[in-house]
């Protein structure tokens, strides 16, 4: 089946998506930091079921083709890209959807199942967190400076943004996320996981660099009845690296 790619405006801005299958199941994916349904989301977008689901995955504003506006990061832009995924997903005339969110996009997933919980069929999250420590602005600012990326990350990121734009906008990211820390608990979305009430997988990688493993766990403890699944050589693309794993797991799952 091949994948269509769109703008549809919602909320004030013209956002992007990609769109592919035609099962009775739609599902939307959700990217990471400065990501995109393209640079994310390939094996998914190929390879899942197209008979059984219809799969979107998005561009969150000012990422990828979501451009204008530039990216910027008040302190619920968390909230602002729940309300933004769910109200595609509604402009598009899907009535009930379940959600994949990757690292950011598992935040964002995990704050619109809590709060548009008549709309979420099933949730999947990894490399996600509900908070932030300081132990975690530590991580981050370990990547801020993006010259300092491996070829492979950086080079389909430079592609699509241009150096300047990329390197800001990771800048700006790391100081958008470290704003978390500076609050008593660190809080995200951590009062949200317990409204959270639709069926959710949580998946590790247990060599996930960005993302410590207490994070999954804490995530997992706070969503009744969720399953946690770690795979021991996971980092944190491990749907890119064990795209087929990842696919069967989900797929089974949803």
């Amino acid at each position: 089946t091949s994948i269509t790619s769109a703008k549809i405006q919602v909320n004030g801005v013209h956002l992007h998506y990609q769109q592919t299958g035609e099962g009775s199941h739609a599902v939307l994916l959700l990217p990471g930091m400065l990501g995109s349904g393209q640079t994310d989301f390939g094996p998914q977008l190929k390879f899942m079921n197209k008979q059984l689901f219809t799969i979107v995955a998005w561009d969150p504003r000012g990422y990828g083709q979501s451009i204008p506006p530039s990216r910027d990061f008040p302190p619920d832009f968390f909230e602002r890209d729940a309300k933004d995924a769910v109200d595609l997903m509604q402009a598009l005339k899907f009535k009930k959807f379940s959600l994949l969110g990757w690292s950011d996009g598992g935040i964002t997933a995990l704050i619109a199942a809590a709060k548009y919980p008549t709309l979420i069929h099933k949730l999947v999250v990894w490399g996600a967190n509900a908070s932030v420590t300081q132990e975690d602005v530590r991580i981050y600012n370990g990547i801020r400076d993006v010259s300092k990326w491996s070829e492979k990350v950086k080079k389909p990121l430079e592609e699509m943004y241009g150096h300047k734009y990329f390197a800001k906008t990771c800048e700006a990211w790391v100081d958008g996320i470290s704003y978390f820390a500076e609050k008593s608990d660190g809080n995200i979305c951590q009062q949200l996981l317990p409204d959270i009430k639709c069926p959710t997988f949580i998946i590790h990688g247990e060599k996930d660099p960005l993302v410590p493993q207490a994070h999954a766990e804490y995530i997992h403890k706070h969503i009744k009845g969720s399953r946690l699944l770690l795979m021991p050589e996971g980092k944190h693309n491990l749907h890119l690296r064990f795209a087929e794993d990842f696919n069967r797991q989900v797929e089974d799952f949803l």
